[in-house]
This record gives C-alpha cells, structure tokens and sequence, in this order.
C-alpha cells in the first residue's frame, strides 16, 4: 500500500523521463569516460534519475506522507504563461525587460505574491544574467532589444 503519493508519483515522474533520455540518446554514440560521445551525458543522467526514481518509489511504500494537494491550476498557468511570454518577447525587448516580467508574472502566481521582495529578486536577476550570461559569456541575446532601440 502506498503511503506517500507525493513520493510515488515523484518518483514515477523522475523514472519516466530518466527512460526517456535513455532511449532518446540510444542513436547516438556512446564514447568512452575518456572520450565521451554525444549519448554518454544523457544515458548516464537518465539511469542516475532511474536510480533517484526507484529510491523515491520505495520510499513512498516505507515512510508515511502527506497526501498530494489540490492542483493549482492558476499557478501553473502563470508559470507556464511566464515561461511562454519571455520566449516571445526576449529577442523584441531584450532581458533587461523580458526577464524582470518573467519572474514578476511567475510571482504572481504564488498566494505569498508581494511587490518589494519581488521586484528586488527581478533587478537582481536581470543584473545577474546579462552580467554573467550576455556579457561573460557571450549568449547572442540583446541586453535591449530591437523593439527598444528605435
């Protein structure tokens, strides 16, 4: 008898998509731990989330839980929208702006949602990921984009 769902369908959750790496890398050649080929990396994370699966299944046969919520719908339609968004408008408006209005429509979406710690955690974000994602390591994204640039 199952007694922690959140663990068992965690860990379904975890063997599903290590098995799905598993078989998608199968196409590809292996390589060596020396000389790693493209299926190496994704095969061996697919059996380490095998493994992290199993353990959670067991668990959730051993160790009593809590009982699996409601599903939140409106919070996953926000997260998921905010997701969405920012991959609409990154190349239009740049980071500078599509990144604070993702974690600003992200936010929203929690019941705990408050305006000064989430506008702080966006300008802290935004300054993190141009500095170390534009800037040190070149990814061909405009800090402000064309949309902006007039």
């Amino acid at each position: 008898m199952i007694h922690s769902a959140k663990d068992f369908w965690s860990g379904l959750i975890y063997i599903c998509f290590g098995a799905s790496a598993i078989l998608l890398a199968r196409d590809y050649g292996m390589g060596t731990a020396v000389k790693m080929g493209a299926a190496y990396f994704p095969t061996l994370l697919g059996y380490l989330l095998i493994l992290i699966g199993s353990i959670s299944m067991i668990r959730a046969f051993v160790v009593r839980g809590t009982a699996v919520g409601a599903l939140a719908i409106k919070g996953l339609l926000m997260v998921v929208g905010a997701v969405v968004l920012f991959g609409l408008l990154v190349r239009g408006t740049g980071m500078a702006l599509a990144l604070p209005l993702l974690v600003v429509v992200s936010a929203a979406a929690s019941s705990r949602f408050r305006w000064s710690p989430t506008l702080i955690m966006a300008a802290g974000l935004t300054i993190f990921c141009v500095l170390v994602f534009l800037k040190g390591l070149g990814i061909p994204l405009p800090v402000l984009g064309p949309w902006f640039a007039g």
